[in-house]
């Protein structure tokens, strides 16, 4: 059994064709092209797709289902996506509008729920029902699993774990409020307090691993660490005590049996994950008991994360 997975970003439109072992027999990647019409990018996502069954040898008539995951609001019990804030889609009836074009079920979700369940399905997290993903990247995106579902609220917006306050009218944020963990635990807003530091400390060995101030990335301040800065000491552990406040806070409401991390970030693996275990095992509720207490990991799928849990998108409706 085959079936195709669409990640339709700002920039890009990723398809794989996925097999019955959620391994990805073959991909294809093209530009979206999202100031085009609606028309025009369903057109376009669906050209992607058969590239990538071309790609894999295969033709349509051997594909199942179909998913997609984009980045907005979407009502997956109809297909709707609801609002994309950078894309052209307002109440758009995007799976019946790529059923009709390729005869195929079709089943959409928000680009970080997919991806949090392709960890489920086929990642880091397989085997568990309770899920917690946090996605560091420009900016901080979340997925919620409940009993193995894709949980988003009554209303599609559920789940937007970045704009939970974690400094009460703190730093600004993109979505208009104040304080929330993306504007202090995202790449970006590690790049903006390597940056800070670099220019209150002129002498520190930030400015060997990074002469170009407008080079910085999330990478910046830990490779300065590993060297023996204070200055990038304390950026990253400034930066760890933020995100872990915000994890202990999904923790103390979700109880999820594991959370894990994904975006560039991620990367750092131990260097992020150890530090962010000890806040964890003070911070969270119940951390005294002898009681399970929730894994923290990292992302596996990547990339490829969304693709995958698009792909499976039918799962959730196969006992409706």
């Amino acid at each position: 059994m085959y079936n195709l997975g669409i990640d339709l970003g700002g920039t890009f439109i990723k398809a794989g064709v996925v097999d019955s072992e959620n391994k990805i027999r073959a991909k294809f990647m093209m530009e979206s092209h999202v100031d085009t019409n609606v028309d025009g990018l369903c057109a376009r996502m669906i050209e992607c797709a058969k590239t990538a069954v071309d790609e894999a040898g295969l033709t349509m008539d051997e594909i199942e289902h179909i998913g997609v995951c984009v980045p907005g609001a979407v009502d997956s019990v109809n297909g709707v996506v609801v609002y994309c804030s950078n894309i052209k889609f307002r109440n758009t009836p995007l799976a019946a509008m790529i059923k009709e074009r390729t005869g195929k079920p079709v089943f959409v979700h928000n680009d970080a729920n997919a991806a949090a369940y392709g960890e489920v399905v086929a990642g880091a997290a397989q085997g568990c029902k309770d899920v917690i993903v946090v996605t560091l990247g420009t900016g901080v995106g979340g997925g919620v699993i409940i009993d193995g579902k894709i949980y988003a609220g009554f209303n599609s917006f559920g789940g937007e774990l970045g704009h939970t306050v974690i400094v009460h009218n703190g730093e600004p944020c993109p979505c208009g409020r104040r304080g929330c963990l993306e504007s202090y635990a995202s790449a970006t807003a590690l790049i903006k307090q390597t940056r800070e530091s670099m220019k209150n400390h002129t002498e520190s060995r930030l400015w060997q691993i990074c002469p170009d101030i407008s080079q910085i990335n999330g990478k910046t301040a830990f490779d300065a660490m590993r060297e023996g800065s204070k200055a990038g000491a304390e950026v990253v552990n400034r930066y760890i005590n933020y995100l872990g406040c915000g994890l202990t806070n999904f923790i103390n409401v979700f109880q999820p049996e594991m959370l894990l991390i994904g975006g560039g970030i991620s990367k750092e693996g131990e260097t992020l994950l150890e530090p962010l275990r000890k806040i964890l095992a003070v911070e969270t509720y119940g951390s005294s008991m002898d009681a399970p207490k929730t894994r923290i990991g990292v992302c596996t799928l990547r990339n490829d994360a969304g693709t995958i849990g698009a792909a499976n998108l039918y799962r959730l409706y196969e006992n409706d």
